[in-house]
């Protein structure tokens, strides 16, 4: 009995030894948009040409957010390793918990700010339509990213491998069910983490004194 603990773990060390290099990595770029997000949306600066590259960049690093959703994938890989129920549970489940919800909460909090922004602007009434848009675009980044392993910097550096390739592959029937599912996915895990974060938010505001109520403007 103590021989197997020791093995398992040990698994459980090298598993996690391997996994924070990703883990890390990933969190990174997901961590890129959300502060561009608070540079483009959250500062008073005028809309220069920086600004617009920027927003540009910030666009194209926002699929590695949601991104982190699909590395579900290697959770039920190191399971399999694993088989030990009270390492998963107590190991390995919160590991990746926490780096997923981390990557998404990014997500989520990016297009606060762009709302925010928006709403600032005098355009409360595009914030909908806009994060319908971004969920979609965002939909086929995970599509790309996950099945034909496109970067995000691949935007500059094989611009026509992703105008043909990448467009080619969305014709056929089944990325677009993948992205389609996934598009619902983002659409109902944004919805229901917006109003986590905001409650908070809110909730923390109220708890302060001479604060107002910060409302939530869209979807």
């Amino acid at each position: 009995m103590k021989a197997e603990l020791i093995e398992v773990i040990a698994k459980v060390t090298h598993l996690l030894q391997i996994n924070i290099r990703w883990m890390t990595w990933n969190l990174f770029l997901a961590f890129i948009p959300l502060a561009l997000s608070v540079w483009l949306f959250r500062t008073q600066r005028g809309r220069s040409w920086v600004w617009w590259l920027g927003f540009l960049v910030f666009y194209a690093f926002l699929p590695n957010a949601p991104y982190l959703l699909t590395d579900v994938i290697h959770l039920i890989d190191d399971i399999r390793n694993i088989q030990s129920v009270w390492m998963i549970t107590l190991v390995l489940l919160p590991v990746y918990l926490v780096v997923i919800l981390a990557g998404f909460e990014a997500y989520v909090v990016s297009l606060i700010n762009l709302g925010h922004y928006l709403h600032r602007i005098g355009k409360s009434k595009w914030i909908l339509s806009i994060e319908l848009i971004t969920h979609a675009l965002n939909a086929i980044g995970i599509y790309w990213g996950r099945f034909l392993r496109f970067n995000s910097w691949d935007f500059i550096t094989q611009p026509d491998a992703i105008l043909t390739r990448g467009v080619e592959e969305l014709l056929g029937k089944q990325p677009l069910v993948i992205i389609a599912i996934t598009f619902v996915i983002l659409c109902g895990l944004y919805w229901l983490m917006k109003r986590v974060t905001l409650g908070f938010v809110n909730k923390d505001i109220n708890s302060q004194p001479n604060h107002s109520h910060i409302h939530d403007h869209g979807s």
